[in-house]
């Protein structure tokens, strides 16, 4: 899994931002398609930003644009100030994006205060184990990745909780900092699976630790991947079965449904682990990140790479 050269946390912090931006962009115009999406349309295997439904090639969807407005609120208020990540999240929200998670919308505009608003809508809805807080998570696994094990995960929790009544995305997304803090050290995150396992709340234990098994497969899935427990699982399985960064997004936009999402969270952990060299310019160069609600600022990849260089080194300073 490691390169044969290891390289800083600061470039790889850079893959993980990056990388998943990139996933995001990628992955968006085979959102809700079928299996095999990515290679019928490139059957030589070598994908471009092709845009596609609604989405111009290179452009990053909700995913992206959660993530920066998480790494932006994380450096000016110096840490994790949760209301003005919610303040943040509604601001955008109001601002009519092209995408937005249906349960997230349901969220930010419910009128509901920071610390309720999620809560009050698993209460009503019964249910709340969506992928949305997997996707943001780019920039403050990068954020915390110097704390260590057990404050990185707690500091993924209630930053899912905004958005997530189901203490399913809180783990999930602990899991998920977690294997990118790994990732930056150079080393496996995979080998490291069992023991974060081990820190997942035990009502969840069980059931991360069988989507998250060496034997599972998609296939394997008991809800669309657009739900957080086979969208981590695809993501984990799409670096286990492959070799590259451009592999990785291949694989698991070719599984279909939830694309942006799962290539996403894909590309974080991949861009972690092969770091920013390993993804192609032909990717990078078209990549684009609008903030509505923020003014027309659009960021690319040179911006999202300063972002990800400033938060690891404002997180490995706290």
């Amino acid at each position: 899994m490691s390169p044969t050269h290891p390289m800083p946390a600061i470039d790889r912090a850079v893959g993980a931002v990056l990388g998943s931006a990139v996933g995001d962009a990628l992955g968006a115009p085979f959102e809700f398609g079928l299996p095999g999406g990515f290679s019928a349309r490139f059957p030589e295997g070598v994908g471009t930003m092709c845009g596609g439904g609604g989405w111009d090639p290179g452009e990053a969807t909700d995913d992206t644009q959660m993530a920066v407005l998480v790494g932006e609120s994380l450096l000016d208020r110096g840490g994790l100030d949760l209301p003005d990540v919610f303040d943040r999240f509604r601001t955008w929200a109001a601002a009519e994006p092209k995408d937005i998670g249906l349960q997230t919308e349901d969220v930010l505009t419910s009128g509901d205060p920071w610390d309720t608003a999620a809560a009050l809508h698993f209460q009503t809805n019964g249910r709340a184990a969506g992928n949305g807080s997997l996707m943001r998570a780019s920039t403050s696994a990068v954020y915390f990745a110097s704390a260590g094990r057990e404050a990185t995960m707690d500091a993924a929790r209630p930053l899912a909780a905004l958005t997530h009544g189901d203490g399913a995305a809180w783990e999930g997304t602990a899991i998920l900092h977690e294997l990118v803090r790994v990732a930056l050290l150079g080393e496996d995150p995979l080998e490291v699976l069992p023991a974060t396992l081990a820190a997942v709340a035990p009502p969840h234990r069980e059931r991360w630790s069988r989507v998250l098994a060496p034997s599972w497969h998609p296939d394997d899935a008991t809800e669309f991947n657009g739900a957080v427990w086979p969208c981590l699982a695809s993501a984990v399985w799409s670096l286990r079965t492959t070799t590259s960064f451009e592999a990785a997004l291949s694989v698991a936009i070719d599984l279909g449904g939830d694309t942006d999402t799962v290539a996403a969270v894909t590309g974080m952990l991949a861009g972690a682990v092969h770091g920013p060299s390993a993804i192609p310019p032909r990717w990078t160069a078209p990549l684009h990140v609008p903030l509505p609600g923020f003014g027309d600022r659009v960021l690319r990849a040179p911006e999202l790479g300063d972002l990800a260089v400033s938060l690891a080194r404002a997180g490995a300073a706290r």
